[in-house]
């Protein structure tokens, strides 16, 4: 028997640990969730670099009296870069861009001596480093997915151009590259159209609008626009990606009919008390019409009928109330039947009306609009205990 004992202990006790084990395992699952955003990857991450030539046309003053087709140039430029988040990134590099527009002094370094319409010619080629902060606006307004095949990228940025130029003496000989030295400072700004080819690589159509304007000027002062339009390859450096966030997978139970069903059966009962309440809620109300009561009610100590400070105050104001109305009001004298005699409580009941009758005509009562009277019976004829109820004098409206 202890033998059996044993070995059914251990048995559970590996049951147990294996049930553990599958509840952890289940706990320690874990999925990537995109919903989340993204993690920044390292700074030696998502690097690139990119190679691409076009055209540039040149807007300056005096630049429409030069054929359109003769005012394009060759542009080219090679980047590298990196992105910071799917987002925001950045890239420097260096640019060439040529130029061509017309003078009107044919001195000046770049001018050709071959002239259109009264201007010289001039040509010039610009080189320098470029920076540029690049927002991929696709990741940013549609989310980040690694599969895209368009994004749509905007960038500003700036840097600094070299002039080299030919310089020609007065009869339009060469003599060669001398006396171009100013710099320029470009203020670049455009739009990236970025099509996916592979992982790795990617071509794009690059469109921009650069600026220019001297800031050393020593032969050559000019200001004007350049437009450009350039093809590019870029390739991506591993790591290219980037990755969401790694959250727990909750399990949901194996079979949830009967929370399903009990569910149900709360929402039906929510229902039926939403509709009852509702009824209720619209249930007509049934109004009950409030016998009308005296416009006022004067009490008096047992044994008193002259007024007191306070409800000659009190009769002043139903007087100033009588006087705005005109109507006409019945004002009754009262005295309990539970002490005195009936002749104590006859005089006090007209004394009690005459006196008030009295006030209110010294306060602008017309006496037309009055009816002085006694009551025999009790005010309130609520028991002894009320006696101090029935010790008034009132004032009604007559119907």
């Amino acid at each position: 028997m202890k033998k059996a004992t044993i070995i059914a202990c251990a048995c559970a006790l590996a049951m147990g640990i294996a049930a553990d084990a599958q509840e952890a395992a289940q706990e320690l699952q874990y999925q990537p969730d995109p919903s989340q955003g993204v993690l920044l990857n390292r700074m030696k991450d998502n690097w690139f670099i990119t190679a691409e030539g076009g055209a540039s046309f040149y807007v300056a003053s005096n630049g429409v009296h030069r054929a359109v087709a003769d005012r394009f140039m060759p542009a080219a430029s090679l980047y590298a870069g990196k992105w910071f988040s799917p987002v925001f990134g950045g890239r420097f590099g260096v640019s060439y861009l040529g130029l061509k527009g017309l003078s009107k002094d044919g001195s000046v370094v770049g001018a050709q001596h071959e002239m259109v319409n009264g201007y010289y010619k001039t040509k010039y080629a610009e080189v320098g480093p470029v920076f540029d902060l690049m927002v991929n606006l696709t990741n940013w307004w549609c989310g980040y997915k690694p599969g895209r095949v368009y994004n749509a990228t905007v960038y500003a940025g700036s840097g600094a151009y070299f002039t080299f130029t030919k310089h020609y003496d007065s009869k339009g000989n060469s003599e060669g590259y001398k006396g171009a030295h100013n710099d320029i400072i470009p203020l670049r700004a455009g739009i990236i159209n970025s099509f996916r080819v592979s992982d790795q690589m990617q071509i794009s159509l690059d469109l921009r609008a650069t600026g220019l304007s001297d800031v050393a000027a020593t032969t050559i002062n000019r200001k004007g626009l350049a437009l450009q339009g350039f093809l590019g390859v870029t390739y991506n450096f591993k790591k290219r990606d980037w990755e969401a966030p790694v959250v727990p997978i909750i399990p949901e139970p194996e079979n949830c009919d009967a929370l399903r069903a009990r569910l149900a059966a709360a929402d039906a009962r929510i229902a039926d008390l939403e509709q009852q309440l509702k009824d209720c809620l619209n249930r007509p109300v049934e109004t009950v019409a409030a016998p009308a009561g005296p416009l006022a009610t004067v009490y008096y100590p047992i044994g008193v009928s002259r007024l007191s400070r306070e409800n000659q105050r009190v009769v002043k104001a139903i007087a100033y109330v009588m006087t705005q109305s005109g109507k006409k009001y019945t004002v009754t004298g009262w005295a309990d039947n539970y002490t005195g005699n009936d002749n104590i409580n006859m005089r006090l009941r007209k004394n009690r009306a005459e006196g008030v009758a009295k006030l209110l005509k010294r306060n602008g009562v017309s006496e037309s609009q009055l009816t002085v009277t006694t009551n025999n019976g009790n005010l309130s004829d609520l028991g002894e205990k009320c006696v101090a109820l029935d010790r008034a004098v009132t004032i009604e409206e007559n119907k």
